[in-house]
């Protein structure tokens, strides 16, 4: 049953595809003349991620194959555009002319004109082509450069008359092997000019497209961008928008080197870029198009979340707050995790609220979202520090249940403290875990969810296994793991990530709460020294330490608590 059902879908998308390429779709929307405008207009955006991009095929990384019911939703939600990414690898000859598939082409015209006709502006790009063969560009500059130039003549013929809602987008993250710094810059440059060139030389509605051009890799640092602008300001075009991509501070976005908390350099990180993206272009004139953002590995159901759900949040919602402070328009990434594409629901409804309420006004926050409350000691006051983030704190709830200022906590300033007597009475029966779950309400926004929960230290037990395979007896007793070090006798660095003693997570460790165990992987072990015993420091949200030995001998490995 299972493949006549795939064999219906790919045989009524096969039928569609023909028909789509009689007529082109005529969007609804007005576009601003302005290019500023029109790309505010944009927000916020959305982006169809692992789906025309995936290779070889569309639903090659595990999406369905895209539908109109798709782009309701997206448009249902509040999201005003669409980013699609496209890959053409795969889909088109490799040596001259370079002719794309028509089917393909086909088929990228059916998901586009979906997206028009719901009243969305649409991106599309050259996508993971980028490191396919445009990398090689120095070594193989003509053929490369021939190769872009025919693909972007292709895309440009099939979407000429198509309405200025659709953009197009030069390259995604163009990196280039075996170049100098100065010599990336130059032919990143031939590429975004000769784009320019051939799609406004195309005619009908490319002449006053918009045309997203972007930097190196798409960061927003600076060298970067100050080339891009360069190249923009060549053009003599106002219809062009520069495009970037940000994912935060690298050690909290994938957690390592310590990076467990949104903390002030991980603030920085985002203040800094949404002033960089302002000044170097905003307030030239230039638009801006966030064309991805979101966290390397968060959210992630296949595996223990890397990042810590609150601290995730605050980094969602000042994401949002540097952007409108910087009148950036913001594309979310989605491969999958967001939206689950088989049910047309948020896998994470919550979350999805927090991005939701982002995009108009701030929410109050606070130092962290659990308290945590020992089980084997009396229990006292616990204190956090709220984050208003311009509004006022209302309260606390319970459900239902306004508690009460002075019985049940206290505020000073922004210090938010919880008595014994609420801790004793919230915590009930005492079992190890969430207790209840408190509500922080401020002026505006969402409220701030606050987990009590108690907990003990964890306790961690010898183990043999080998480097194949090797977990370590865990009771977690309701703590949290945080981040683990890993380092030698004499003090070095132990393990794959060489530059740091905190370990990756989820690439050189993992939890399993249910199973009562934690796993140090595969590379982690292979990366260790024989024969050289590795002290292990296991951290926790608590601020609890455990600290375990491991010894590696041949396949073999050796775990002890001391």
């Amino acid at each position: 049953m299972t493949l006549l059902v795939v064999v219906g879908l790919s045989g009524s998308i096969a039928m569609a595809t023909a028909d789509s390429s009689a007529h082109q779709v005529q969007s609804k929307v007005r576009v601003p003349a302005g290019a500023m405008d029109a790309v505010a207009e944009m927000q916020p955006s959305w982006n169809l991620g692992n789906t025309l991009d995936a290779f070889p095929n569309e639903t090659s990384w595990g999406n369905p194959p895209t539908t109109k019911a798709l782009f309701d939703t997206i448009r249902a939600q509040g999201f005003r555009s669409v980013r699609i990414p496209v890959t053409w690898t795969d889909h088109r000859s490799a040596t001259a002319p370079y002719t794309i598939d028509a089917a393909y082409m086909a088929r990228v015209k059916q998901v586009v004109d979906w997206a028009l006709a719901d009243g969305l502006y649409v991106v599309i790009n050259v996508h993971h082509d980028s490191w396919q063969w445009i990398n090689k560009m120095a070594t193989d500059h003509d053929k490369v450069r021939a190769r872009f130039n025919a693909t972007w003549t292709q895309i440009s013929s099939t979407f000429r008359d198509a309405p200025r809602t659709l953009l197009f987008e030069s390259v995604n993250e163009p990196v280039f092997d075996d170049a100098t710094d100065t010599q990336k810059a130059e032919l990143l440059n031939e590429l975004n000019t000769s784009f320019h060139k051939v799609v406004r030389s195309s005619g009908g509605g490319n002449t006053n497209r918009l045309l997203a051009l972007p930097t190196q890799y798409c960061t927003a640092d600076q060298k970067p961008m100050d080339e891009l602008n360069a190249t923009i300001s060549a053009l003599h075009d106002p219809n062009l928008v520069a495009t970037v991509h940000f994912y935060g501070w690298y050690p909290f976005s994938v957690n390592v080197a310590g990076g467990t908390h949104y903390d002030a350099t991980a603030q920085k990180n985002t203040t800094d870029s949404f002033a960089r993206m302002r000044d170097t272009f905003v307030a030239k004139g230039i638009p801006v198009y966030l064309g991805e953002y979101g966290l390397l590995s968060w959210p992630d159901d296949n595996h223990p979340p890397r990042v810590e759900r609150g601290e995730a949040l605050k980094y969602f919602e000042n994401v949002s707050n540097a952007a409108r402070a910087a009148k950036v328009t913001t594309a979310l990434w989605d491969p999958f995790a967001y939206l689950n594409r088989d049910t047309m629901k948020w896998r994470d409804p919550a979350l999805f609220s927090w991005i939701k309420s982002s995009w108009t006004t701030r929410s109050g926050t606070a130092s962290f979202d659990k308290v945590f409350v020992r089980m084997s000691s009396p229990i006292t006051a616990q204190s956090l520090t709220l984050n208003p983030n311009g509004t006022t704190f209302r309260g606390l709830w319970q459900g239902d249940t306004r508690l009460v200022a002075g019985r049940d906590y206290t505020l000073s300033g922004n210090k938010l403290t919880l008595t014994a007597a609420a801790l004793t009475r919230l915590t009930g029966n005492h079992d190890y875990g969430v207790n209840a779950t408190l509500q922080a309400r401020f002026s505006r926004g969402l409220p701030w969810n606050i987990d009590i929960v108690t907990h003990d230290t964890p306790v961690l037990s010898n183990s043999t296994g080998t480097t194949g395979s090797f977990t370590i007896p865990t009771q977690y007793r309701g703590d949290v793991l945080a981040t683990m070090e890993a380092k030698y006798a004499d003090g070095s660095t132990a393990g794959q990530t060489s530059w740091t003693p905190y370990q990756e997570f989820n690439k050189a460790f993992s939890p399993d709460y249910p199973g009562g165990k934690t796993t140090l992987t595969t590379e982690f072990l292979d990366a260790l020294r024989a024969d050289a015993p590795v002290t292990l420091t296991f951290h926790y949200y608590s601020g609890a330490t455990v600290t375990y030995h491991v010894t590696k001998s041949g396949s073999s490995v050796t775990g002890t608590t001391s």
